[in-house]
């Protein structure tokens, strides 16, 4: 009977080291393709986190190009975690806080933000009062994406002015969420990163994740590099927006697209409402009405794909010029992608990326939509 036991228990010890000795082998797998599609795209450093029912994988893969060698075999030519912008991908976790404030009666989309905040900044103040939350987080607000560059001083005293007419078309707007920003931090008596670290950043385990910058930020967040490839630093936003100031990690971003995907921290019928594409043909450039923009549509703060392969996709891009991220939630396969890049050229690699990983002989719409004019 020992016997028996003794090799029962070196069995099961022979079939764990097999399985790890196999998720090995296919991690070196996709890091050593990954490592080809960021040469041959000329990106620098990627970040990615991939779960599937069937795997998971985590990986920082460096270009020898960027950084020294010697430094990559010793691991330590970019920081563990590396921290990067994750520009846009800040409207998402934005959207879910509007969300669970409208889930506990705190915030109503349909009413005016007027009513919560002021509108001095904005040039035609009747029009400035026919947005609501659900208007802005469909992007429909009619508004230019900013009035002044963001992290300029002048841009917190410049005027707003309207470009369309409100709730008439999807226009992607920044300025329309960083007008909501002050509303939902009016309602809540405090700033919006004390406000996300409340209901998204300390329930969900994102410690290195923050609108503001961050002590540790000093050591971990990384240099951008333009398209020419020279290296553009860090950047340091004067104010907290949650346009586009986020910084995080791959691994902490993933554990918020998971919430998404699982319907965690909030009610099923509220990730309805936030998933329902009521904007459909998102027009990215008005000037150009592309026949791709007829695949992509925009619910509450995040775009969607109906996919031929995958069904609905739920996605945003980030574009902080010199970072480069994307997401992907794949619902009915219940899947997700995340990746952040220090690149100017970090949106070139999402067909092969996601051919990789999605095992798809046609690339998904989102590529196109962000890349091509």
């Amino acid at each position: 009977m020992k016997r028996y036991l003794l090799y029962a228990a070196l069995f099961a010890l022979a079939a764990i080291l097999g399985a790890c000795t196999q998720q090995q082998s296919k991690d070196e797998f996709y890091k050593d393709e990954i490592a080809k599609i960021i040469a041959q795209g000329e990106v620098p450093l990627i970040q990615l986190e991939y779960v599937s029912p069937q795997e998971k994988l985590s990986v920082q893969v460096v270009n020898p190009a960027f950084y020294d060698s010697v430094k990559i075999a010793e691991g330590t030519a970019v920081p563990q975690p590396a921290i990067f912008q994750a520009a846009s991908l800040s409207k998402v976790v934005f959207a879910y806080i509007v969300m669970k404030l409208y889930e506990n009666g705190e915030i109503d989309l349909d009413k005016p933000i007027c009513e919560y905040t002021d509108i001095e900044r904005f040039a035609d103040k009747e029009r400035a009062k026919l947005l609501t939350p659900r208007i802005v987080l469909n992007h429909r607000t009619g508004l230019p994406n900013w009035s002044k560059s963001p992290s300029s001083e002048e841009w917190p005293t410049s005027t707003i002015e309207f470009k369309f007419a409100t709730d008439s078309c999807f226009g992607y707007s920044g300025e329309g969420f960083a007008f909501l920003q002050r509303a939902v931090e009016a309602i809540k008596g405090k700033d919006i990163d004390a406000i996300a670290k409340e209901i998204v950043f300390d329930p969900l385990g994102m410690e290195y994740t923050s609108y503001n910058w961050l002590p540790v930020y000093d050591s971990l967040a990384v240099d951008g590099y333009n398209a020419s490839g020279e290296n553009r630093g860090k950047g340091r936003h004067p104010r907290a927006n949650v346009g586009y100031t986020l910084r995080t990690c791959a691994a902490d971003y993933s554990k918020f697209v998971q919430a998404l995907l699982n319907g965690t921290g909030l009610k099923p019928e509220t990730f309805e409402v936030m998933f329902d594409a009521n904007t459909g043909n998102a027009f990215r450039y008005r000037d150009n009405n592309r026949e791709i923009d007829k695949k992509i549509a925009w619910a509450m703060g995040i775009g969607t794909e109906e996919n031929a392969n995958h069904g609905k996709i739920l996605w945003h891009w980030g574009d902080n010029g010199s970072f480069k991220a994307l997401f992907l939630v794949i619902p009915s396969e219940q899947t997700t992608l995340v990746y952040f890049t220090n690149s100017a050229h970090g949106h070139d690699i999402i067909n092969p990326l996601t051919s990789l990983l999605l095992k798809d002989t046609m690339p998904i719409v989102v590529s196109d939509w962000i890349t091509k004019k």
